[in-house]
This record gives C-alpha cells, sequence and structure tokens, in this order.
C-alpha cells in the first residue's frame, strides 16, 4: 500500500519529537544524577561498626537458598561518581579573583551561539566576564567568545571579582547566577555555582590588599619661557620609542606590548597626531601606574631619565605636581616607596605586571 506524503511528514515529526524528548530526559536523568550524587558523598548515620557500613547492611531473606544481593556501599558510589568529576577550573582562572562556574551540557554546545546568547542574559553586570570551553580531545580549556565555532561539553565562565572600580557585588553574582540559568535551560545544560558568600569574603579581602597598593607616580615637565611646540615633542616622543594611541597620550612599551608609563598633556586638550604640528602646551605629565608594571624601580629611572631628555630638549624644568623641582632626595623617596610597594604585591601573590596584576588594576 502506499503512503501518502501527509503519513510520511507525520511520521518524521513523530521521529523528531521523539528525539526530543528523549534528549529532555536525559538532561533531566543528570540531573537528578547530580543530585543523588551529591547525596551519596554525605556518610551515613548510625555506622557503630568500624568494619561495615549501614549500606553493606545484610536484608533477612526466606529460605536458606535464597540468594542474598550486597548492597552497594557509600564508597562505591563515590567511586563511581569520581569517575564523572568535571574539570578542573582554567588555569587562567584565579580562584582569589574570579568566580569560576563550571557549565554541563548534555550535548555539545556551539561555543559562539553560547556566547552570543550569554550577551542577552548576562546584560548589566558590571564586573568582566571571560568564557572558555574543555576540548575532550586536547585536554585542555580554551578562551572562547563569540566568533568560536568549536562545540564543547564542558563551559567555563569567569566573573572577575575585584578591578578599581571595587569588588563585585552580591547583586553583580545573583544577576550572573539567575542568567546562567535561563541560559542553561535553554541549552539543557547544567551549572556549577559555587559558595557566593565565601566569594563576596575574598572579594572584600583582596580589593582591601588591592588598594594599600595602588599607587601612581606623576613627572610633570613645564616650559620655562615659551610654550612647548607639539611638533617638536613628538619628534621626542618617538625618537625616544614612545607611541601615540588613541586614548590621546604617547606610551612608552614594552616588548610584549604592555604600556611602562604615558606622556599626556597637562592642559585639558589630547594629542592627536594631525593636530601636533599646530599645538603648543605649557607642560606635559609622565605618569608610571606602579602595579602595572614589572620592575617598577627600573621604570621609573627610565622615565625619569626621558622626562630630563624632555626637558634639556624643550627648554623645561622637571617638577612635581607643586612645581617644585625633582632633586635627588626626592627621587630617592619615590624609589623606596615603588620597591616597598611592589614587595607587597609579591607578598600577597600579585606579581606586579603580571596578567593578575593588570585585570585587577583596571
Amino acid at each position: 500500500m502506499a503512503i501518502s506524503e501527509l503519513q510520511v511528514g507525520l511520521i518524521g515529526a513523530g521521529g523528531v519529537v521523539v528525539v526530543g524528548i528523549f534528549a529532555f530526559n536525559k538532561w533531566q536523568e543528570r540531573k537528578h544524577r547530580k543530585q543523588m550524587d551529591a547525596l551519596a558523598s554525605v556518610e551515613p548515620l548510625g555506622n557503630d561498626s568500624p568494619g561495615r557500613s549501614s549500606s553493606d547492611r545484610l536484608e533477612p531473606v526466606i529460605g536458606a537458598d535464597a540468594p542474598v544481593r550486597a548492597q552497594p556501599s557509600a564508597q562505591d558510589v563515590r567511586d563511581a561518581s569520581a569517575r564523572r568529576v568535571s574539570p578542573a577550573l582554567p588555569l587562567e582562572v584565579d580562584e582569589r579573583a574570579d568566580w569560576g562556574v563550571r557549565i554541563e551540557a548534555i550535548k555539545p554546545v556551539v561555543a559562539g551561539r553560547l556566547c552570543q546568547a550569554a550577551t542577552e542574559q548576562l546584560d548589566g553586570i558590571a564586573k568582566p566576564l571571560r568564557w572558555f570551553g574543555f576540548s575532550d580531545s586536547d585536554n585542555r580549556w580554551d578562551a572562547i567568545d563569540v566568533h568560536s565555532a568549536a562545540s564543547y561539553h564542558w563551559v567555563c565562565v569567569a566573573l572577575q571579582l575585584v578591578d578599581r572600580r571595587g569588588p563585585a557585588t552580591d547583586a553583580d553574582m545573583t544577576r550572573l547566577a539567575a542568567g546562567l540559568q535561563r541560559l542553561c535551560d535553554n541549552f539543557m545544560a547544567i551549572p556549577s555555582l559555587p559558595a557566593k558568600g565565601d566569594a563576596l569574603d575574598q572579594a572584600a579581602e583582596l580589593d582591601r590588599l588591592c588598594a594599600g597598593v595602588d599607587i601612581q607616580i606623576g613627572v610633570n615637565v613645564v616650559a620655562r619661557d615659551h610654550a612647548f611646540a607639539g611638533s617638536k615633542l613628538r619628534g621626542l616622543a618617538e625618537a625616544a620609542g614612545l607611541e601615540l594611541l588613541g586614548d590621546g597620550c604617547f606610551h612608552a612599551r614594552n616588548e610584549l606590548g604592555v604600556t611602562q608609563f604615558v606622556l599626556s598633556n597637562l592642559e585639558p586638550v589630547l594629542f592627536e597626531a594631525d593636530a601636533m604640528r599646530t599645538l603648543t602646551t605649557q607642560g606635559v605629565t609622565l605618569t608610571l601606574d606602579v602595579p602595572r608594571v614589572a620592575d617598577g624601580v627600573r621604570v621609573f629611572e627610565r622615565m625619569m631619565s626621558f622626562a630630563q631628555q624632555l626637558a634639556d630638549g624643550l627648554n623645561g624644568a622637571v617638577v612635581d605636581d607643586n612645581r617644585s623641582p625633582f632633586g635627588d632626595k626626592a627621587v630617592g623617596l619615590i624609589r623606596a616607596q615603588i620597591d616597598q610597594y611592589q614587595g607587597q604585591m609579591v607578598e600577597q601573590g600579585i606579581a606586579p605586571g603580571s596578567s593578575l596584576a593588570l585585570r585587577l588594576f583596571s
């Protein structure tokens, strides 16, 4: 008997429904399995015998030949659960500075689609978020974004707990938790949220540590008789290796492209490449952001040497914020302060100029 197109369509639709129900049931099964694993990790109560747990108890049976079924012990359950342990957090995630949330998907999810959906669900969170996907084949975490095409069973999102605006708040973490739950419901995934209270406490403590070492050193070069010509100022800056960037400042950068110090206009006008020929100014400021550079004393000495070059080349003077000349005593005091503050950072496990320091002091 011939099958009509309508019957073929109904059969196909039925197959899609069955597959969808199967996937949904597997997702629910995994959620319940996680709950059972968590319960299994609790030691049974009333275990008076050191050699046997309550789960090893033999049930009474009728008849001498009746088979006895041994019940799995709590340790057996834990061992089985251990074989399904999620991967450790990415190395880029610092548990002091980040709230890392692992997400397990019942089926591999395309990283770019997940990140794109996250921008909608997680809008309004004040602190930076970073995303990673765990590659089963390479056994490593990959940084992912909206352009990533690979698919992953495990994904991690890390909320940065501290920056120069202060520590993350309860509202930030609550908004993230709620947004992740909505996101995971759409992708049939399960988020594993760490304790929020502990993270808030450590964020407050880390913020206090950062506030205690967060200093910047500023040096001014001011005109003596005539204003500085912008074209000559630019020539001296570029000859010393500084580069004019989009923020309107000249940057002295290291071989990795990390800014060591900046040269800005003392007057409220940004430097622009096209305007430097006609620009004049009564002074410039050189600024060193101490937590964001490695070997701060060496960078400070390089900055002071460049400041003197500017003063000599532009007929200016090197002064502090009070327009007092920089003497050897002031320079020595600043060297000692930089060494002291960067030493405190090292003691707290935050290397000056490291990727962690650049994130915390941003």
